[in-house]
């Protein structure tokens, strides 16, 4: 579950962050990642795609244990596994209570072993035919749309084989410490009219797994005519008590071979057809085309050939110098692993270096504007140049002047990672006319002293 599953996770949550962003952005950037990909002869996958883009926005992956998703299919295993180990106990004693009376059933016993193995695969089964007996319930628990709706039969499945497993160890554990601690006395009965030679039949054929391994787990005749009661027969009617005692181990050998057992591999088979599952829903998420298109096509730029779509007003492009300032606050990581762009753009070799947007949460972001308001002095905000500007940015800038971040604000466009200065006409247009819209006097758009001196030339 830890890498399938958390790997369709993965990819449905930046799908549905991609929604809103523009789908000539998200062509461009998957479309660069293909070809470095390419460049440097490494693998095109998915999972790569993931770490690239969760390097580039600084977000942590989550892991399966933490994720929200499947917290509640983790305890609800953690919870089936304590009611099947108790009830595995309470089980096996009420099963063998032996008060000196009547005998053990092994007929009963039988039976019940039977009901365990078809409980065990009905379990399996509509986990097979993706059948949901809980709809309802789970329906109201996790909402219709999200990434584990076709996946909730097996996860179901699991969780139940995970209760049974537990039943049954502990279950074969309690009979082995009656086994040793009391002196039972097995026997068998029924209301139809069974003979003894049949009955034995009947057990040795129950007994064949084990015929070979274990011999003395498998009654003899001798055995199954001596063990025969009724339950109105005062006397047990054996010579030899302690006769009735040497049942055990074929009891032993049932429990295991018939519950224990196939409780261990349907679970693992779960876990197989839970990892299936999960790949095949990845392959049938609405976002796995669209990319794989997107990584297989060359991007071409038709911004302004889209018919009946009005081209933007033409904006003044006018980088400002940047001010003397010892605060920079990197919007969603931007420019945050370059070493010398802290220096390049702050007055001070060891500025302040703050990370706001992206992955960060809204406590995060408002400790960050707490921090750049009491320094009182104009603050630097770094963004990625090539991608364009979102709405949580403008949300931010307009946070800043509310929680008293009055100082001049920088905003500076990046053309890539390492800090270059954006040069292309078209981009810096788009972040002017941003900036245009927000009606800040105290927000200008500026760039690296090195940009500045190359519009000056």
């Amino acid at each position: 579950m830890a890498n399938a599953l958390t790997l369709l996770l993965d990819f449905d949550d930046q799908y549905r962050r991609d929604v809103d962003q523009n789908h000539a952005f998200l062509h461009r950037r998957d479309r660069r990642f293909a070809q470095q990909q390419q460049e440097q002869r490494q693998p095109l996958t998915v999972p790569a795609w993931l770490a690239s883009l969760h390097a580039l926005n600084g977000q942590r992956q989550v892991d399966s244990g933490s994720d929200p998703r499947l917290r509640g299919w983790r305890q609800a295993r953690w919870v089936f596994a304590g009611l099947g180990a108790v009830l595995g106990v309470v089980f096996m004693l009420g099963l063998l209570y032996y008060d000196g009376g009547q005998q053990i059933n092994v007929t009963l016993l039988v039976a019940l072993v039977g009901l365990q193995g078809l409980l065990a695969l009905f379990t399996s089964v509509q986990a097979w035919l993706g059948w949901q007996p809980w709809r309802t319930l789970l329906g109201r628990w996790r909402g219709n749309d999200d990434a584990l709706a076709s996946l909730r039969p097996v996860l179901s499945a699991r969780v139940a084989h995970t209760g049974g497993l537990m039943f049954a160890l502990t279950g074969l554990l309690t009979l082995l410490l009656l086994v040793a601690v009391q002196d039972l006395a097995f026997g068998w009965s029924t209301t139809l009219q069974a003979s003894a030679v049949g009955y034995h039949q009947w057990i040795s054929a129950l007994a064949l797994p084990w015929q070979s391994l274990w011999p003395d787990a498998v009654p003899s005749l001798a055995l199954v005519e001596a063990s025969q009661f009724y339950r109105l027969q005062q006397d047990s009617g054996v010579a030899n008590p302690a006769l009735l005692g040497t049942w055990w181990p074929f009891v032993l050998m049932l429990w295991l071979v018939y519950v224990l057992l196939p409780r261990c591999v349907l679970l693992m088979l779960a876990a197989l057809q839970l990892r299936w599952q999960s790949h095949r829903a990845l392959r049938a998420h609405p976002g796995w085309q669209p990319l794989h298109y997107r990584f297989d096509t060359p991007w071409v730029d038709t911004r302004g050939d889209d018919e009946g779509q009005a081209a933007p007003a033409p904006a003044h492009t006018a980088l400002s110098p940047l001010p003397a300032s010892t605060t920079l606050i990197h919007w969603a990581g931007a420019g945050l692993q370059s070493a010398s762009l802290g220096a390049a753009l702050s007055v001070d070799p060891a500025p302040l270096q703050l990370r706001a947007g992206g992955n960060s949460s809204l406590d995060e972001d408002a400790r960050v504007l707490a921090q750049a308001a009491e320094s009182g002095q104009p603050v630097i905000v770094v963004a990625r140049g090539w991608e364009p500007p979102t709405g949580e940015l403008s949300d931010f800038i307009f946070d800043a002047r509310e929680q008293g971040v009055t100082a001049l604000l920088a905003l500076v466009p990046l053309a890539d990672e390492g800090g270059e200065a954006l040069a292309d006409a078209g981009l810096l247009a788009q972040w002017q006319r941003f900036v245009d819209r927000q009606r800040d006097s105290q927000l200008l758009l500026c760039a690296p002293v090195a940009a500045e001196k190359e519009q000056e030339a």
